[in-house]
């Protein structure tokens, strides 16, 4: 699906494909109108491509690519996913701006049957060794601990279905290009 800006005519959500579920949530959220990074990352999403999207902080990067993201693990959904496996990561540069996104993934997946976790540094382990045992359809983590997890054997990446940088940039300057290609090493090639 292609969708073309034209200065004339204001695009919804709607226009861009994404299911009711995330309709509704967008609605009870107050969101109505797509922002340019919306329109063109959402289509290319949903069609499974790779995208890389760059844009200015408050443009809406985190929707433009949670929620095609949220569609299609609804779609292809089959239970709940397997104990300490990962069916979508998203890699954040900071807990803080994990936090965030992990907010907006539970604020959009409202009314779907899907689960996410965040991971970082700073507190406790155990309750994301133990979330993570149950098996997570989205989660969002910085490298460090998520690399904790995994030599704990808390968590496995060979069912990783998507992988997100998210501020992938500020990553690589702040020293992440090993953790970052470590991880994506122990995700599946495809």
């Amino acid at each position: 699906m292609r969708v073309a800006l034209q200065k004339d005519s204001t695009l919804n959500f709607q226009d861009l494909g994404l299911d009711r579920p995330l309709l509704k949530a967008l609605e009870a959220l107050g969101h109505d109108t797509p922002t340019p990074i919306q329109v063109k990352a959402i289509p290319t999403v949903l069609d499974g491509r790779d995208v890389v999207g760059l844009a200015q902080t408050g443009t809406g990067k985190t929707a433009a690519f949670s929620l095609p993201l949220l569609q299609r693990l609804s779609a292809s959904a089959k239970g709940r996913p397997a104990p300490k496996t990962v069916r979508a990561l998203i890699l954040s540069p900071t807990r803080e701006l994990a936090a965030q996104i992990h907010q907006s993934v539970r604020d959009y997946s409202k009314g779907m049957k899907l689960n996410s976790m965040v991971v970082f540094g700073g507190v406790s382990v155990r309750p994301q060794i133990a979330n993570a045992a149950r098996g997570v359809d989205v989660m969002i983590a910085t490298p460090g601990r998520l690399l904790d997890l995994i030599d704990q054997k808390a968590v496995s990446l060979d069912r990783v279905e998507t992988l997100i940088l998210d501020e992938a940039d500020q990553m690589l300057d702040i020293g992440f290009l090993p953790a970052i290609r470590r991880i994506i090493g122990m995700c599946p090639a495809k």
